[in-house]
C-alpha cells in the first residue's frame, strides 16, 4: 500500500493535483482512494462529481471521500467532549462557547486522518491518496508533545479511579455524568489510533508528504516553513510540485515580467528545497476540473512515471532532539568542500552557502530562542547544534 499526502498553502491547488495523482494511480490498475480533509471540500467540484462523507466509486479503481470532520470528532472525542462541555457550563460558560474550549487544538483537522487507520486495516485500497488541509497544523497533532501526552495519561488514570467512588454522587453535585468505561476506551482509542496514523506517516515505505507550491515568494516561504516541520516530526517528503507555471507559448509583452518573476522563483525552489526533485505543471487555459482535464493534468505531471514510485529517499534536513534538551540540525551537502561552507543566522531562518550557491532554512519556532553552539562538517553533512541561550534556564 502507498499512502501520498498532499499539502502546502491555501489556494496553491492541492485538490487538483490530489485528484489527478488519483485519477492516474486507478488508470494503472490500482485501487485508489482520494480522501479530501480540508474542510473547505473542493474535491467533489475538481473531480466535477458529487461525492460525501463516506466513499463514493466514482468509476473503476476510483473511489472519493469528502471527509465528515463532526462524525470523526464524535467519535473519538464525543463522550469526554459531553462530560467536559457539562462541568463547563456549570461554571457559567455557555453551551456553544463550552463546546469549541473543550476541542483539543487541531483535532478537528487531524481527526480527518484517523480514516486513514481505518482504510490500511481494511487492506482494500492500493494507494490512499490524501488532500490535506491547507496548513501542517494536521501532520503536528500527530506528534503531541510527551509532557501533552503523559498530563493526559495520568488524568485518565486519576479520573478512572475516582469514578468508581464518584459516579454515585457526581448527578447531584455536578450535574452530570462521569464518564463510563467506554467514554474511557474511546479516549484510550484515539490515541493509540493518532499513534498508528503517525507510525504509518512517518515508515518512508509506505508513505510519502508532497509539497505543492506556486512559483510565488510568499508561496516559498510558507512551504520551507511546512517542510521544515515535516522534518521536524519525521515525515519524509519525496517531492515539491510545483503548480500553475506560465507556460512559454504565452508571449504577450503585459505576461513578460510575470514569467521573469516566475523563472526566478522557480530557481529560488531549487536553492530553497536541495535534492527534492521538482515537478511541475502548467498553468491550464481554463479550470481544473472534470476527468479530461485531470487526465491532462496527470500526463503532464507523471509522463512515463508511476506516481506511486517513491521519488526521493532519505532526508535533505533533520532536527533532532538531544538528551540534553538541545537541538541538533542536520543537512546533507554531499560532494561539498568544507572551505566553501558560509552559514549566517537571522532569528528564524538560516542561510547556508556552497560555493555559488545558496539555501535557506526556515527554523521551527522552538528554535528562535536559541543560538548556534557549534557546526561541524562530518559525513557529507552539516551538523549544527542549536543551544539555550545563557541564563535561559534561570529566567525559566
Amino acid at each position: 500500500m502507498r499512502i501520498i499526502v498532499h499539502t502546502g498553502k491555501g489556494g496553491v491547488g492541492k485538490t487538483s493535483i490530489s485528484a489527478a495523482t488519483a485519477l492516474r494511480c486507478s488508470e494503472m490498475g490500482l485501487k485508489t482512494i482520494v480522501l479530501s480533509t480540508d474542510t473547505a471540500h473542493s474535491l467533489g467540484d475538481s473531480l466535477d462529481m458529487e461525492i460525501g462523507p463516506e466513499p463514493i466509486e466514482l468509476r473503476q479503481n476510483l473511489w472519493a471521500q469528502e471527509v465528515d470532520a463532526r462524525y470523526s470528532m464524535d467519535k473519538y472525542w464525543g463522550s469526554f467532549q459531553k462530560y467536559m462541555v457539562a462541568m463547563f457550563t456549570q461554571k457559567g460558560v455557555k453551551d456553544i462557547v463550552a463546546e469549541e474550549v473543550t476541542i483539543l487544538p487541531g483535532f478537528e483537522e487531524g481527526a480527518h486522518l484517523l480514516w486513514i487507520d481505518k482504510y490500511v486495516k481494511q487492506n482494500f485500497y492500493d494507494v490512499i491518496i490524501v488532500d490535506a488541509a491547507p496548513t501542517a497544523e494536521t501532520l503536528r497533532l500527530l506528534s503531541l508533545p510527551d509532557v501533552t501526552r503523559w498530563w493526559l495519561e495520568r488524568v485518565l488514570s486519576l479520573t478512572k479511579g475516582a469514578a468508581k467512588f464518584l459516579r454515585p454522587i457526581a448527578k447531584p453535585l455536578l450535574k452530570t455524568d462521569l464518564p463510563d468505561q467506554a467514554a474511557f476506551e474511546a479516549f484510550d482509542g484515539l490515541f493509540k489510533t493518532l499513534d498508528s496514523v503517525r507510525v504509518l506517516l512517518s515508515d518512508t515505505s509506505v508513505s510519502s508528504m508532497r509539497l505543492v507550491i506556486n512559483p510565488e515568494k510568499m508561496v516559498i516561504k510558507e512551504t520551507q516553513r511546512t517542510y521544515t516541520y515535516l522534518s521536524l516530526y519525521g515525515y519524509a517528503t519525496d517531492c515539491v510540485i510545483c503548480n500553475r507555471i506560465m507556460p512559454d507559448e504565452v508571449n504577450d509583452p503585459y505576461f513578460a515580467q510575470w514569467k521573469d518573476l516566475q523563472k526566478q522563483n522557480i530557481n529560488l525552489i531549487g536553492e530553497v528545497f536541495g535534492e527534492l526533485p521538482l515537478l511541475k505543471a502548467p498553468m491550464f487555459d481554463r479550470d481544473v476540473n472534470g476527468i479530461d482535464t485531470l487526465h491532462r493534468l496527470g500526463d503532464i505531471l507523471f509522463k512515463d512515471h508511476n506516481p506511486t514510485d517513491i521519488m526521493f529517499k532519505g532526508t535533505t534536513q533533520q532536527i533532532s532532539k538531544n538528551d540534553d534538551g538541545n537541538y541538533q540540525l542536520r543537512v546533507k551537502l554531499p560532494f561539498a568542500d568544507k572551505k566553501d561552507l558560509d552559514l549566517y543566522r537571522s532569528a528564524d531562518e538560516l542561510t547556508l552557502r556552497v560555493g555559488p550557491y545558496r539555501r535557506n532554512i526556515v527554523l521551527p519556532h522552538a528554535l528562535w530562542d536559541m543560538e548556534i553552539g557549534d557546526a561541524k562538517f562530518e559525513e557529507a553533512g552539516l551538523n549544527i547544534q542549536f543551544v539555550a541561550k545563557p541564563g535561559a534556564e534561570q529566567q525559566r
